[in-house]
């Protein structure tokens, strides 16, 4: 796929262009309008293709939970090991589709690594995510930043207190949620771990909040996120964070999302899970 065609989608898909203005473009890099609807399928998520923890893997418990947030009741998918053992917390957070089974799916591989897993449904203000994805982006626009971010920092509270938790509680998020993640690290003190991918950056004034612990992941061709990172380390550096970041070259935006082939990049999406999985278990198990 062209990486304009890539840059192009990215664009749409947080906001800054209407379906038709996107449309319109991807038919003048696609050269006409036929080409363009043909491409579509390939740039959108396949969301059917998320699955590799079955929901129904007889090692985990699933269920849907509501915790208490801003804005009222959260829901949430709660992922653990079957058995009673007491495990730390993360919270996996979605891109700015919603709660999609891709999502839901990340968790289940998160619990399966030995963690109380949730995925908040940020959309739970409005009745929850919609099944039309477009749909739901356009939702994610209309709430309120921060009422979203205290959603997410009573979800840290919810996991700390939860009767199997340890107490100790990280969080991951994509996209959108990599930037949200960002955000709960900035708000929330009890938060131990964080793992943002591709995600935006907080203000530089906020980032001496920061208590918990860092690994940011990037993509070499993500323009529009790369360019808030100097501004980021720079701050990260002058407050004395603890955090490590990697750039993962010949990767787009979204490279961890498997349901998109053409944004999905193999070696840096296993690479870059390695990474988390030793974090969260050195800062969260030891």
């Amino acid at each position: 796929m062209d990486a304009k065609m890539m840059k192009l989608h990215d664009e749409y898909t947080h906001g800054n262009l209407s379906r038709r203005e996107f449309l319109e473009k991807l038919g003048v890099l696609a050269g006409g309008t036929a080409a363009a609807l043909a491409l579509l399928p390939l740039l959108e998520n396949k969301s059917a293709n998320a699955q590799v923890v079955p929901a129904d893997d007889p090692r985990l418990q699933t269920e849907y939970i509501t915790y208490p947030g801003e804005t009222g009741d959260i829901r949430a998918m709660l992922a653990r090991p079957t058995g009673n053992a007491k495990l730390p917390g993360v919270i996996v957070i979605h891109e700015n589709r919603g709660l999609n089974p891709h999502i839901e799916d990340v968790a289940r591989r998160v619990a399966l690594e030995g963690f109380l897993s949730i995925a908040p449904d940020a959309l739970s203000p409005f009745g929850g995510t919609p099944k039309d994805p477009d749909e739901a982006r356009e939702l994610i626009g209309k709430l309120d930043s921060q009422a979203t971010i205290k959603n997410y920092v009573a979800a840290v509270e919810y996991l700390k207190t939860h009767p199997l938790s340890t107490g100790k509680v990280g969080c991951m998020g994509f996209c959108w949620g990599g930037g949200m993640t960002n955000q709960v690290a900035v708000n929330s003190a009890d938060l131990v771990a964080a793992v943002p991918f591709y995600g935006s950056q907080p203000a530089p004034e906020d980032v001496p909040k920061i208590k918990a612990s860092l690994l940011l992941h990037y993509a070499g061709l993500d323009e529009r996120i790369n360019a808030g990172i100097a501004a980021y380390e720079a701050a990260l550096k002058k407050a004395s964070i603890d955090y490590t970041m990697y750039m993962y070259e010949g990767a787009a935006h979204a490279f961890f999302n498997d349901t998109n082939a053409e944004r999905y990049h193999k070696e840096a999406a296993q690479l870059a899970w390695q990474r988390t999985l030793a974090f969260l278990n050195e800062k969260l198990k030891t």
